[in-house]
């Protein structure tokens, strides 16, 4: 994001409901105040200003489990210790398209934009106001039909399923500005309004690499970041295409996360090692830092700048190397996520922590709040 760009994100930024949310820490023994919705716990889904997000403290190796502010995120953490962040800006990558026929579809893309490449899933007619899974399948697409998407004629170069690539007939520059006028973020049922892309960016973000928000980042404000570096917390980055969190396509989302791009700066690596010769913890922020440094790692956890795909699917049974901390969204058991993060703590404390946050009112999605594992 340029200074000009940040500078209009900062303006918009502070209208945001900046409520406070409550700052004292709720210690959290067995609770029998359980939300449950269809036989599970139902988080909320209200979008959170990222001024106001909370955060669930779960600590790995005891059964203390808090909720407090995410501003107060600097006093959990100690100096010495690492933040890594995921610097992807939030692509305009939902774009209305239209095949030969006439016949409208939706195109999502899941990656970044290569030369005059698009790759990205299909959706049937209709918003953002319906529900990802209950869309309606997208039309017949044939190979070497051209297409229109935006205000770019496209031809389709592959297609299995709801997946396709598809070549276009311009580059560069007017590629770009084509994606961006005619482009929007990915939107979400559950928000009445169209998100602007500016409120799916992080303070920090760089090249326009990401399907939908690193949404960890999120609450990650200038005012935290400061603090952090305030009380000796560095504070590195890399950049990972984070994908799409849902197809449409149950078969396609059980594959989720696929493989995708990572880049990790000289710096980052110099840092990471700094951290781990002190006796530092290296903190994730978000699951596609996660999925990055992990997947550059060798067995013996030491890493080397440079480029590579992430094809590594996180669970219970994974031995982290590299990151020995997260903070991610809220994920309720039984959702591909959860899994994830059962990498870092044993799941019944993953879902006590979930069933603590639903009786306290906390949120899910990409705009709600967050935990942090430590």
């Amino acid at each position: 994001m340029n200074a000009r760009a940040y500078r209009r994100y900062a303006n918009l930024a502070r209208h945001e409901d900046v409520r406070a949310r409550g700052g004292t820490n709720v210690l959290a023994p067995r609770t029998d105040a359980i939300v449950r919705g269809a036989g599970a716990v139902a988080l909320k889904s209200d979008e959170v200003s990222r001024h106001a997000v909370r955060l669930v403290s779960i600590g790995r190796a005891d059964d203390r489990i808090a909720i407090t502010r995410f501003a107060k995120l600097p006093e959990l953490l100690r100096a010495g210790d690492l933040v890594v962040v995921n610097d992807a800006a939030t692509l305009p990558g939902s774009l209305r398209g239209e095949t030969s026929r006439g016949e409208p579809f939706e195109l999502r893309l899941s990656g970044p934009i290569e030369a005059d490449r698009l790759v990205g899933v299909l959706f049937g007619p209709g918003d953002h106001r319906t529900r990802t899974e209950h869309r309606p399948a997208p039309p017949s697409l044939a190979i070497g039909e051209h297409v229109r998407v935006g205000t770019l004629t496209a031809r389709v170069t592959s297609r299995i399923g709801r997946r396709v690539e598809l070549v276009t007939d311009e580059t560069g520059d007017a590629l770009w500005q084509a994606i961006y006028a005619s482009g929007a973020p990915v939107q979400y049922a559950h928000r009445p309004e169209l998100l602007p892309l500016y409120a799916v960016q992080t303070a920090y973000a760089a090249r326009p690499w990401a399907a939908e928000m690193p949404s960890a980042g999120r609450p990650l404000t200038w005012e935290v970041l400061l603090g952090l570096r305030r009380d000796g917390v560095e504070i590195a980055s890399l950049t990972h295409a984070a994908g799409l969190s849902s197809t449409g396509d149950d078969e396609l989302d059980r594959a989720l996360p696929w493989p995708e791009r990572y880049e990790i700066p000289r710096r980052t690596v110099e840092l990471i090692a700094a951290t781990r010769a002190r006796g530092g913890r290296v903190i994730a922020i978000g699951t596609t830092v996660v999925r990055a440094l992990e997947s550059a790692a060798a067995l013996d956890g030491t890493l080397e700048a440079g480029s590579g795909i992430a094809t590594l699917r996180l669970d219970a049974d994974y031995r982290l190397r590299v990151v020995d901390g997260l903070v991610s969204g809220l994920h309720s058991p039984g959702e591909s996520h959860f899994d994830l993060l059962s990498a870092f703590a044993p799941r019944d404390r993953l879902a006590r922590a979930i069933e603590l946050a639903a009786a306290q009112g906390l949120s899910s999605h990409e705009l709600g709040d967050t935990c942090l594992i430590l």
